[in-house]
C-alpha cells in the first residue's frame, strides 16, 4: 500500500506499531506505555514477553493488537526453544509475534533449516501474524532478496527489517530494502523499524511502500502531528469592508 498523503492523526497512527523492548522497565513504566498505546489507538504494541499479560489486561476493551518476540534480538537459538516460545506466547494471547532470523545460517545459505523453522513457528502460530525480523543493516541486497523469499514461501505475513540492536538505516537504504522486497517477494507485508521519528520520515517510508513502521518514538511522532495539524488553533482577523464613495 501506497501512501501519499495521511489525512489525520487517527489514521496515522493506524500505520504504527508502538514499541518498547527495554529489557529493564518496570511494570509502572510498561502501564504507562501502554495506557499512552491506548490513548492514541496504534495498530500494534510491541513488547517482551514479561508484559504480554499485562498489555492483554490493560488493551482488552481496544482494537490494538499485541505482539511479542521470539529469540530476540540475536536470532541464534536453536528452532526447538524458537518453536518452545511461540507456544507459550501463544497461550498468554498474542496477536502477532515477531521471529528474528538466523543469521547464521542465511549467511551460510543453510536455506532448507531456515524453511523448516520457519514453517515449524508457522505451524504453532496458526492464523496469528507471524512476522520475520532479517537485520538489513547486517545483509547484502542478495541475503536481503532471498531471507523475504523465504519468510514468503514458509507463510510469514510479514518481513521486518530490524531488530533496533544495529544502527539504523537512512532513508535511501530504506527505499531500497522495500524496492528488494516488492520485486522479490510481492506478496509479502513490509514494516520497517529504526530510526523512524519524525512525521516526515514515516510519511517518506510509507510513501515509497512500506506498509507498517515499528517505533519507540510511536507516541511523539503522532502527538506532534496532532498538534500541528490539529490542535493549532488559529483566529482569523475580522474582514472590513469599505464602501468607496
Amino acid at each position: 500500500m501506497v501512501i501519499y498523503n495521511i489525512k489525520n492523526s487517527k489514521e496515522l497512527a493506524s500505520y504504527i506499531n508502538y514499541t518498547n523492548l527495554n529489557n529493564m522497565i518496570t511494570e509502572k513504566e510498561m502501564t504507562e506505555f501502554l495506557e499512552k498505546a491506548k490513548e492514541l489507538n496504534f495498530n500494534s504494541v510491541v513488547i517482551s514477553p514479561t508484559y504480554v499479560p499485562l498489555a492483554k489486561e490493560i488493551l482488552k476493551d481496544t482494537n490494538i493488537k499485541v505482539g511479542s518476540v521470539i529469540g530476540f534480538p540475536l536470532g541464534f537459538e536453536d528452532s526447538e526453544s524458537k518453536i518452545a516460545n511461540a507456544k507459550t506466547l501463544i497461550d498468554k494471547g498474542v496477536d502477532e509475534l515477531e521471529v528474528v532470523l538466523n543469521l547464521s545460517y542465511l549467511k551460510d545459505e543453510k536455506y532448507e533449516l531456515l524453511e523448516n523453522e520457519i514453517k515449524a513457528i508457522k505451524e504453532v502460530v496458526g492464523d496469528k501474524i507471524l512476522k520475520v525480523i532479517i537485520e538489513t543493516k547486517a545483509l547484502e541486497d542478495y541475503e536481503k532478496a532471498n531471507a523475504a523469499k523465504l519468510a514468503e514461501k514458509c507463510g510469514a505475513q510479514v518481513v521486518k527489517t530490524a531488530t533496533g540492536f544495529v544502527s539504523p538505516n537512512h532513508i535511501y537504504e530504506n527505499v531500497n530494502d522495500i524496492n528488494i522486497f516488492l520485486k522479490h517477494a510481492p506478496k509479502i507485508k513490509i514494516e520497517i523499524y529504526g530510526g523512524i521519528n519524525e512525521y516526515k520520515f514515516a510519511n517518506q517510508i510509507l510513501t515509497a511502500g512500506a506498509d507498517k513502521i515499528g517505533s519507540d518514538m510511536g507516541y511523539e511522532i503522532v502527538k506532534r502531528y496532532k498538534d500541528l495539524r490539529e490542535n493549532t488553533q488559529v483566529t482569523p482577523k475580522p474582514i472590513t469592508l469599505t464602501k468607496k464613495d
